[in-house]
C-alpha cells in the first residue's frame, strides 16, 4: 500500500521536527511547511492525504488559511488543527469552517497517533477536488451573483439561469444543491415526455438540472410544465438554463408562455467570462490545482505574462474553453513554468481550429428565424419574420436608425411606421 502524505505546518522549528520523527516512524510520508505561504505551495502541487495545521502563525493564521482552501474548493483533504492557545470557541469555529478535529499542544503521543489515524479514514470518504461556484472569483460581479444565489437558496420554486454556453450555469445550479440529496442532469429530454412523474421519482427532495431548455419540443414543454405542477409534492426543485431568447421563441411559436412565466419567476443572469476578467489568473491557477490534484498532470506555474496574456485573451466559450487551454498548457507545456509562449501556442491553436469551423450565427434574431412558425396564417408568419428582421438589423447597427434606414432600403418615415407597426421601440 502507498504511504499516505502527511503535511505538517508548524512556525515552531522543535515541533516540526517532533512530528516530522514521529509520523516517519509510523510509515507516513512527511512533508514540513513552517508558514501558511509554503503551505499554500504545497497544496497547489499537490493534495495531501492530512494536514496537521498550526493555528497561530505569523504570516497568516490557521484558521484563514483553512478558509482560503475551504472557499477555493481545495478543501478536499481532512485538516486537524493544532494549538498550545486552544479554546473551545477556536475548536468550534475550525470545525465549522471544514477542519477534522483539534489538538491541544503539548500533544499525547497516543492521542496524535489515534487522529491521525481517525482523520486518514475520514479522508477516504471525501470527494476530490471539483469546480465549483467559489472557483469562478472574487470580483464584483460574481461575489454579487454568489449572494443573490444564497439569498434564494432557501426555496425550492423554479429558477431560470440566463447566460453564454460554458459561462458556469451548472457551477451555480450545484452551489444551490442540497449535498445527499439527489442531482439529475437531464440529457434525455424526451423523459419530459414519456415520463414526467417518474423523473419526479427520481430526484425526491432533489434537484433537476435542464442545461438549455429552449432545446424542449413541444410534447417535452407540456411535460415539464406537469413536472413543476407536482415538483412541490416531492419536495424538488428545477432549475433551467438557456443562452438563448425565450420571449422571441415564444413570439415565435416555438415556446410556451405559461411555461416561460413558470420557469422565470425567479432568474438570473450569469455574467461572461469577459464581465469578470480581473478573476482569470486566479481560476488558470486553481484549475490546474485541480488538475494536480486529480494525478492528471505534473504541477507547473505560470509566469507573470502568461498571467496576463490569459487574461486580456478573448473568450467566446467562457469558462468551459479556459478550462480547455489551461488543461492543453498543463499537458503540453516543456518547462518547470508555463510562459508566454506556451500560452501564445495554444490560444494559436484554438484560434485556427475556431476559424476552421463553420461560421452560426448566434444572435436573438437569428435563433428567433430559426424557430419561426410556419403553419401560422401568412399575415402573423409574415408580422414574426419582420418584427425578427427589424430586431436583427437594429441590432447590427447599434439602432443607429440612419443606418438601419440604409441597409433595409427604406425612407426614415416609413421605418419608424413600419417599427411602430410591429410593436418595436426604437432606442
Amino acid at each position: 500500500m502507498t504511504a499516505r502524505h502527511v503535511l505538517v505546518v508548524d512556525d515552531e522549528i522543535g515541533i516540526r521536527e517532533l512530528l516530522y520523527d514521529i509520523l516517519q516512524d509510523e510509515g507516513y510520508q512527511v512533508k514540513l511547511a513552517e508558514n501558511a505561504a509554503e503551505a499554500r505551495l504545497y497544496r497547489e502541487q499537490m493534495r495531501p492525504d492530512l494536514v496537521l495545521l498550526d493555528i497561530w502563525m505569523p504570516d497568516c493564521d490557521g484558521i484563514s488559511l483553512l478558509k482560503e482552501w475551504g472557499n477555493s474548493g481545495l478543501l478536499t483533504m481532512p485538516v486537524v488543527m493544532m494549538s498550545g492557545h486552544g479554546t473551545i470557541d477556536t475548536a468550534v469555529e475550525a470545525t465549522r469552517i471544514g477542519a477534522f478535529d483539534f489538538l491541544e499542544k503539548p500533544i499525547a503521543l497516543q492521542k496524535l497517533l489515534k487522529t491521525v489515524s481517525a482523520a486518514l479514514k475520514h479522508g477516504e470518504q471525501l470527494p476530490r477536488s471539483d469546480m465549483t461556484l467559489l472557483n469562478l472569483g472574487k470580483s464584483p460581479v460574481i461575489s454579487e451573483l454568489r449572494q443573490r444565489l444564497e439569498q434564494i437558496a432557501g426555496v425550492k420554486t423554479p429558477l431560470l439561469l440566463i447566460g453564454e454556453q460554458g459561462s458556469g450555469a451548472e457551477l451555480c445550479a450545484k452551489f444551490l444543491h442540497t449535498p445527499d440529496t439527489p442531482w439529475l442532469s437531464l440529457t434525455d429530454y424526451e423523459q419530459l415526455a414519456t415520463a414526467p412523474l417518474d423523473i419526479l421519482e427520481q430526484i425526491q427532495e432533489g434537484m433537476l438540472f435542464i442545461p438549455e431548455v429552449a432545446d424542449l419540443s413541444k410534447n417535452q414543454q407540456k411535460g415539464l410544465q406537469l413536472l413543476l405542477a407536482r415538483a412541490d409534492k416531492y419536495g424538488a426543485r428545477v432549475v433551467c438554463v438557456t443562452a438563448k431568447s425565450l420571449p422571441q421563441l415564444v413570439v415565435a411559436g416555438r415556446f410556451d408562455n405559461l411555461l416561460l412565466q413558470a420557469i422565470s419567476a425567479t432568474s438570473l443572469r450569469i455574467p461572461n467570462l469577459s464581465d469578470h476578467r480581473e478573476d482569470i489568473p486566479d481560476l488558470a491557477r486553481a484549475m490546474a490545482a485541480l488538475l494536480v490534484d486529480g494525478g492528471e498532470v505534473l504541477y507547473r506555474e505560470f509566469d507573470v505574462a502568461a498571467l496576463n496574456a490569459l487574461r486580456n485573451a478573448e473568450w467566446p466559450g467562457n469558462i468551459t474553453q479556459l478550462d480547455s487551454v489551461i488543461r492543453n498548457l498543463m499537458q503540453t507545456s516543456l518547462g518547470e513554468k508555463i510562459t508566454l509562449a506556451d500560452v501564445n501556442r495554444v490560444l494559436e491553436q484554438f484560434a485556427a481550429f475556431q476559424a476552421a469551423l463553420p461560421i452560426v450565427e448566434s444572435s436573438p434574431a437569428s435563433a428567433g428565424l430559426a424557430a419561426l412558425n410556419i403553419d401560422k396564417p401568412l399575415r402573423e408568419a409574415r408580422d414574426d419574420f419582420e418584427r425578427l428582421y427589424f430586431e436583427h438589423h437594429l441590432v447590427k447597427a447599434g439602432h443607429n436608425m440612419s443606418r438601419v434606414a440604409e441597409a433595409v432600403q427604406l425612407e426614415r418615415t416609413h421605418l419608424y411606421r413600419k417599427l411602430k407597426q410591429l410593436g418595436i421601440k426604437a432606442k
